[in-house]
């Protein structure tokens, strides 16, 4: 059963001749198949169903361009099948008779749109038959069942580790006999399916209990006084263990002692009331065969006597499965689901979850702590959703088909129910987004050490176009990074208020503070200090947010191993059952006094838009998004018109922006601000209401003729989604201008965009061999330094100028005996990987994180050249690596066990 048609529809009239030749191209290859070894397959082609018009209700397309366009290509496919052998089934025409309420934004059917569905489509395909209704509810109570271990094979989550690039080393211990085992439970209830249809007992138990078991997984945990311990501090103990600077205190508020589902926390925000929700994921890295079902969660922590220390939890949801990103909006919750977008919603107002809707499938989960995570709404209220390497996602909606490769950031609006790919950039996995008092955001590298800036990679994204972010951080990098707050609270002190706080989770144990500084078009940073850190090896903030009272909190995801692909995904020492939450202060100042949000008036929500605490602006407009539109919009408008300080105005114009009802009069003004930060809000804030404004062009033509980059930039940005013709003719105007180093790369893709040109495979500049290296070997050099530099490989620990993140406990590999000395060594560890402590030219390191072992990911030749490049780069001089020699080495060690321990290596080959 095929379903084809939507998603081209959108090339419109002129491209149904391709879309007819392709579609009998499909239908010709698979009817010429015998998938079963015997004999050819029935084909049935599925129109896709009309799109509703929910203009009345949300602001989204009314559907009736898309209709039109849809007959064509319906009328193409009944053409297709019907000269080619196929059973075509038109939903399309009885869809359009379809008046409840059955889909999400129009297009996507609903669960009611596909009850609606499923008798036509099962009368078309099969005929109409008796119903028996006695039995409807076991049946599908048993193909939900039988859905659920399906999809786990199917669409596995985590396939990168399945059956990627990322198998070896660990996958084959333990994922070829959990598909097996998967493959037989899903054959249990594909005949319990046919037992329950025959209205017979079917014992489900007792069939599952003759699948395979499901060997044990061998830890490559080596315990050290350097590394995570088995050992788990109680929370009162590792409260200790965390250092501040003076002036400062740090406190526990919850741990799993007094609240045993807070497990793994992985996001935390704090709602309308003051109150803290938590996202817990005890599933990670992903759900096991045969084990219970997961239990993922969102809870909600109260401190109900203000004395610091949660006192009460709520369980608003206990069955989901990774939720690594949630954001509470003014119409729910909504949640990551690994590769869906979900809405939870509260319908009685007892703080559970009642509705759990589906509303964007197609993001990519081939690697869980890529996918979809880390969600921050922008002052529309819009959610901004972080997305790493290795994924290829392709969502559609009734705006038609959205796509993005490797890492970026995805942007959804509630209000428009629309999806976009925000940003696309060559990072490996960004965690953590946060917005400034002026709508810029920034965001962080993960894998890398980096914090970059978002505007310049809004260039509309094209599939496998990814931009160089830009790094921000001067000095005191560390790595792998997690969680980024700007500091906004009068209960800190006045010289910290700006400054940007960034987590870290392995080697340096805390957060670092940097003082984010204008610089021109872009930004630039300047390190201030330690604001946190832990002795306790266990200790791995991943999130962090001020509350009401202008506090402090961070999440620690509080485990011995960390490290998605360093360690088996089912290593028994990755820990599923602690986690913590702590509370920064600054007892010589007064804490704020929390501003009322829930249930104030909107007069008095918008007197909270000129409180200096950018949270609770934050849930403030996240209120007033709750309340109705039309007159939120006048308020707020009235409100501006009273104000003298810009930025005032500025909350205002991003309150009518989230009700959609943008204040044209009020965007007008903000954008002859003499403020340079006020015009390039105001840009943003015209390029996202595209639908509201019909002179978008011209305003898009006089900010890139802007004197200030940062508005021409925006300009630029906002310009590639114009019509072709239109935002070409918008760059022209911003290159007349100067186009300075933070604006190039976005002129450049910008200008690829209009031109239609081909996405150039942007790869590291070739770098020229030193003199002492001559033919092959200088060829290798070459290559070496391409190999070097690829994401996730050497550069990300060793960085591009081979000197390490020594403070996250990464080793330079510039002037090191391990890099320049004993070739077999090297080979060794290169093939093999290594983990444990270290020595490294006079300092130790923990080895916390093993290196990747690359003699699975990568051949003798590139190995010989990867060796070779690092031999002879950074200031070292050594000879070269023979591919010869590779070979050797990779056929020596051929029954090595795990990785090399630095000890093990050095019994084996001392150092001179």
């Amino acid at each position: 059963i095929a379903f084809f048609g939507y998603n081209s529809s959108f090339a419109g009239p002129g491209d149904v001749g391709r879309y007819k030749a392709e579609l009998e191209g499909f239908i010709r290859h698979t009817l010429s198949q015998k998938y079963n070894g015997n004999s050819v397959p029935q084909l049935a082609v599925v129109s896709p169903t009309a799109v509703q018009d929910l203009s009345d209700r949300f602001s989204v397309p009314d559907g009736s361009e898309a209709n039109r366009n849809l007959k064509l290509y319906i009328e193409a496919m009944r053409e297709v099948a019907g000269a080619n052998g196929a059973l075509f089934v038109d939903v399309f025409s009885p869809s359009q008779g379809w008046s409840a309420d059955l889909t999400v934004d129009g297009a996507l059917l609903n669960e009611a749109g596909y009850k609606k569905l499923a008798p036509l489509l099962a009368d078309a395909l099969f005929g109409e038959a008796r119903v028996s209704e006695d039995k409807r509810d076991a049946v599908h109570a048993a193909v939900v069942d039988k859905n659920f271990t399906w999809l786990n094979d199917y669409k596995i989550p985590n396939g990168v580790h399945v059956f990627g690039r990322r198998y070896n080393p660990y996958g084959p211990g333990n994922y070829p006999f959990e598909l097996e085992k998967t493959r037989q439970m899903t054959a249990n209830r594909d005949r319990a399916i046919w037992a329950a249809l025959q209205g017979q007992a079917f014992d489900l138990a007792a069939a599952d209990a003759g699948t395979i078991e499901l060997p044990p997984v061998e830890t490559n945990y080596r315990p050290s006084n350097k590394n995570g311990t088995v050992e788990y501090l109680p929370g009162e103990v590792a409260e200790t263990k965390i250092e501040v600077p003076a002036g400062y205190q740090i406190d526990l508020f919850a741990s799993e002692q007094t609240f045993p589902d807070l497990k793994n926390p992985v996001q935390i925000a704090f709602d309308n009331k003051g109150r803290l929700w938590v996202a817990t994921m005890e599933s990670y890295p992903h759900y096991r065969i045969g084990d219970p079902r997961p239990k993922d969660k969102l809870i909600i922590l109260e401190d109900t006597d203000n004395n610091g220390v949660a006192d009460k939890q709520t369980v608003f949801a206990d069955d989901l499965h990774i939720p690594i990103g949630f954001e509470i909006s003014h119409d729910g919750v909504y949640v990551s689901q690994s590769g869906s977008l979900v809405r939870l919603r509260d319908t009685d107002g007892d703080d559970q979850r009642d509705e759990y809707e589906l509303l964007l499938s197609g993001f990519d989960d081939h690697d869980t702590h890529h996918a979809i995570s880390a969600f921050c709404a922008d002052p529309s209220g819009a959610i901004i959703m972080c997305e790493g390497l290795f994924l290829h996602s392709n969502t559609e909606s009734v705006y038609g088909p959205e796509r993005g490769s490797n890492g970026g950031f995805w942007r959804y609006s509630p209000q428009r129910k629309h999806i976009l790919r925000y940003a696309q950039f060559s990072i490996p996995n960004p965690w953590g987004v946060v917005f400034d008092d002026y709508g810029q955001d920034f965001f962080l590298h993960t894998s890398g050490p980096s914090m970059s800036w978002m505007l310049p990679g809004t260039v509309k994204a094209r599939y496998g176009a990814n931009l160089n972010a830009p790094d921000l951080l001067t000095s005191n990098k560390v790595r792998p990074t997690s969680g980024i707050e700007i500091i906004s609270s009068r209960h800190f002190p006045d010289e910290v208020q700006g400054d940007v706080l960034i987590n870290n989770d392995i080697g340096f144990l805390g957060a670092k503070q940097h003082r984010l500084i204008e610089d021109g078009t872009g930004f630039t940073t300047e390190y201030v200090q330690d604001l946190f850190v832990s002795m306790d090896l266990n200790f791995r903030p991943v999130d962090l947010e001020f509350a009401p009272d202008g506090s402090l909190y961070v999440a620690d995801w509080q485990n011995a191993l960390i490290g998605h692909m360093q360690h088996s995904a089912r290593d028994p020492m990755r820990d599923h059952e602690h986690g913590r939450i702590y509370r920064v202060t600054y007892p010589g100042r007064p804490l704020v006094q929390p501003a009322r949000i829930d249930g104030a008036t909107i007069d008095e929500l918008l007197e909270n838009l000129a409180l200096p605490e950018f949270r609770t602006r934050y849930r403030t407009r996240r209120e007033l998004r709750e309340r109705d539109g039309l007159e939120v919009s006048k308020a707020a408008s009235a409100w501006a018109a009273k104000q003298k300080d810009e930025r005032f105005k500025l909350e205002a114009l991003w309150v009518t922006w989230g009700a959609d009802r943008i204040d044209a009069n009020l965007l007008g003004e903000l954008l002859d601000s003499e403020d340079h930060r006020i015009r390039a809000a105001a840009v943003r804030v015209a390029r996202f209401n595209e639908h509201k404004l019909p002179n978008l062009t011209e305003v898009l033509s006089r900010a890139a003729n802007d004197e200030h980059g940062r508005v021409r930039l925006e300009a630029i940005t906002a310009a590639t989604h114009l019509p072709r013709g239109e935002g070409a003719a918008v760059l022209a105007i911003a290159k007349a201008r100067e186009v300075d180093s933070h604006m190039a790369q976005s002129v450049e893709f910008a200008a690829n965009v209009f031109s239609g040109s081909a996405v150039k495979d942007e790869k590291p500049e070739k770098v020229a061999a030193p003199k002492h290296l001559e033919g092959a070997d200088a060829v290798r050099f070459v290559k070496g330094a391409e190999i070097y530099s690829r994401e996730a490989h050497c550069v990300t620990c060793h960085q591009p100028d081979g000197k390490g993140l020594p403070d996250s406990g990464f080793p330079p590999i510039a002037g090191t005996q391990w890099t320049n000395g004993d070739p077999d060594r090297l080979i060794k560890l290169t093939l093999n990987g290594l983990f444990g402590p270290i020595e490294v030219s006079g300092r130790s390191y923990p080895g916390q994180v093993p290196m990747t072992p690359f003699g699975y990911i990568l051949n003798d030749e590139e190995i010989a050249s990867v060796l070779t490049y690092v031999r002879n780069s950074f200031g070292n001089q050594a000879s070269p690596i023979q591919p010869g020699h590779v070979k050797r080495v990779r056929e020596e060690t051929k029954d090595q066990l795990g990785l090399y321990s630095p000890d093990e290596l050095l019994k084996q080959h001392p150092m001179n």
